[in-house]
């Protein structure tokens, strides 16, 4: 096994994202400080239990300067739309700025989502 495998904790940034929650509008996720990371970027979005009237979930990410300003997709970090239950979705990306969040846009009729969202990226190796 190697040590990049074996020391998984200490070489990728984890955290960012959106916590483990079941939401019934939009979800903006806090941002994330990625200063620290580099190389590509990776998103996992796991959506349990979906229920109404034609619900959406479109999952997307986006990168601040600052981390309170200034919001911007990521070109080509979004997420296939969700629609139904048991759901689950990874992607990689590039950022071109220090901070990224995750926003799920949530739509239809009472609807409901059971879902959480991970950003991570590699650490900097010295």
């Amino acid at each position: 096994m190697s040590s990049k495998i074996q020391d998984f904790a200490n070489q990728v940034i984890l955290g960012v994202g959106a916590a483990p929650q079941t939401a019934t509008s939009t979800v903006t996720g806090t941002a994330g400080d990625l200063l620290a990371g580099d190389s590509r970027c990776f998103a996992i979005q796991q959506v349990g239990t979906v229920s109404g009237t034609t619900p959406t979930l479109d999952g997307k990410i986006q990168e601040s300067s600052d981390g309170s300003t200034n919001w911007t997709d990521v070109s080509g970090a979004t997420f296939t739309q969700v629609t139904a239950s048991s759901n689950y979705q990874a992607i990689t990306f590039d950022r071109t700025k220090r901070y990224v969040r995750y926003v799920g846009t949530i739509a239809g009729t009472s609807p409901s989502f059971a879902l959480a969202v991970v950003i991570s990226e590699q650490k900097k190796q010295l």
